[in-house]
């Protein structure tokens, strides 16, 4: 009887420690959902993307909704999934589209031999904006749009570089 006594005095604090552990679950599950399916902050590095992106790096805001809505166009900044590497996240120009048929040198370092291709159905054709120093569709060839993880809006750091990014 004794024992019941002493559990029924902590009924009351522990009720609302979990009503409180409760509330912070719910705000870390909307964080996580917000991060991961509506809008996220991105730190980008590279000279694949120079001049649009800085080689030392930029923070983007990175929206993850219009891909899945078939809203991605010409010239739009994706991050994308690495074909080559799945656990590395690239940032490159969609160039074509499905159906795009695309001329484009072959080794731009070496001479100006030209290659046609034609973008497969389900997929894009993504470079960086330095043909000299990026790895993308060239190399590995066209991308499936699963691949597509957000598109990039606005870079917000550093500051003096805010603004869009087109």
């Amino acid at each position: 009887m004794r024992w019941l006594r002493y559990l029924n005095q902590w009924r009351g604090p522990a009720k609302e420690a979990l009503e409180q552990v409760s509330i912070v679950a719910k705000f870390l599950c909307l964080i996580h959902v917000t991060d991961r399916y509506i809008i996220s902050s991105t730190h980008v590095q590279g000279p694949s993307m120079l001049p649009t992106l800085n080689l030392t790096g930029d923070v983007i805001l990175a929206e993850h909704l219009s891909h899945r809505f078939g809203k991605i166009g010409l010239g739009d900044i994706v991050l994308v999934r690495s074909p080559t590497d799945p656990t590395r996240m690239v940032t490159k120009r969609i160039l074509g589209l499905e159906g795009h048929r695309l001329s484009f040198s072959a080794d731009p370092l070496v001479g100006d031999r030209s290659v046609s291709v034609v973008v497969p159905k389900g997929h894009v054709w993504i470079q960086g904006d330095n043909l000299y120093a990026s790895t993308d569709s060239r190399n590995f060839g066209p991308v499936p749009y699963a691949l597509i993880e957000g598109k990039a809006l606005l870079r917000v750091w550093p500051p003096r570089c805010f603004g869009s990014l087109r």
